[in-house]
């Protein structure tokens, strides 16, 4: 008996149905859910200039650098700097005194003889008594930390180099405070020579010493000019001797028919005496203060 050959199975397609026509159970196998894809609203577009305004505005400010500290000028510590600025006091005054008579009589030659010397007089007072601009004791006195040995500077300035160039450049100056004078009052067409002769005693009194320990650095300038450097023995003298000529002024327009009231005596005197009171009142009792604060105070 012959044997038929099997028929192939074919697979039965599955039913398509139409939405709402699905047989009942069909629906109601777990089937997972679907992916629901969000999307976010656009990025606003932002300003580049709002945007870098806005991170300038927002950055802490920053601190403005401090101002620098200009400190008082202590007398060297050595053993002859204080007795020496005694003397060198008392032999200003004592020269003053013996020459005023002369001043009186013929201020001209008077002034003009005693320039050198008080030219010599001070320039031994200020090397021996006070540091030189650049030195450590020209930078102020600086507290040490425990443990912490004061540094050796090998490169200390030259005392009588420093007090030549000193007084050339006050003696520079000579001719600024000529024309101050006039333009204060003083005669402009006459006594020429008298209101010059002043103004060099009054530089090397008070302008030379203060060259000698703050140098030509702007910002200690600047704070002797504005008053508001603290006091020390060459700063008081400096503010002493201008409040001193400007108060000799005073007796000159009077109707008291005296010799001594013709220029300039009254303002050499008043500068010499104030001086002497500034360079140790101010010098000595108020040192370290300040008349006028505008600087940071020193730590």
């Amino acid at each position: 008996m012959s044997r038929q050959p099997a028929k192939p199975h074919l697979a039965t397609p599955e039913p398509s149905y139409l939405v709402g026509d699905l047989p009942e159970g069909i629906g109601d196998r777990d089937e997972p859910e679907p992916l629901v894809y969000t999307t976010t609203s656009p990025m606003p577009l932002i300003d580049p200039v709002t945007m870098s305004t806005t991170l300038i505005k927002g950055a802490p400010a920053q601190p403005a650098a401090p101002k620098a500290v200009v400190p008082a000028i202590p007398l060297l510590n050595t053993p002859l700097a204080l007795p020496v600025s005694v003397v060198h006091q008392l032999v200003l005054a004592g020269l003053f005194v013996w020459r005023f008579e002369a001043l009186v009589a013929d201020p001209v030659s008077t002034l003009q003889i005693g320039l050198p010397v008080v030219a010599v007089i001070q320039t031994l007072y200020v090397t021996l008594c006070l540091p030189a601009a650049g030195s450590s004791g020209a930078k102020g006195s600086k507290k040490l930390r425990p443990g912490e040995k004061k540094k050796s500077d090998t490169r200390e300035p030259k005392a009588f180099a420093t007090a030549v160039i000193s007084l050339v450049l006050a003696l520079i100056l000579t001719p600024v405070l000529h024309i101050l004078f006039v333009l204060f009052g003083a005669p402009f067409l006459t006594h020429a020579s008298h209101t010059f002769l002043c103004a060099a005693h009054i530089a090397v009194l008070a302008i030379y010493p203060i060259f000698y320990v703050r140098g030509s650095d702007p910002v200690p300038l600047q704070a002797v000019v504005s008053v508001s450097a603290p006091f020390d023995q060459t700063f008081g003298g400096f503010v002493g001797t201008v409040v001193g000529a400007w108060l000799g002024a005073v007796p000159i327009p009077l109707d008291w028919d005296r010799e001594w009231q013709k220029w300039p005596v009254t303002i050499v005197a008043g500068a010499y005496v104030g001086y002497f009171v500034g360079s140790k009142l101010l010098g000595n009792v108020f040192y370290g203060k300040r008349w006028a604060v505008s600087e940071i105070k020193e730590e």
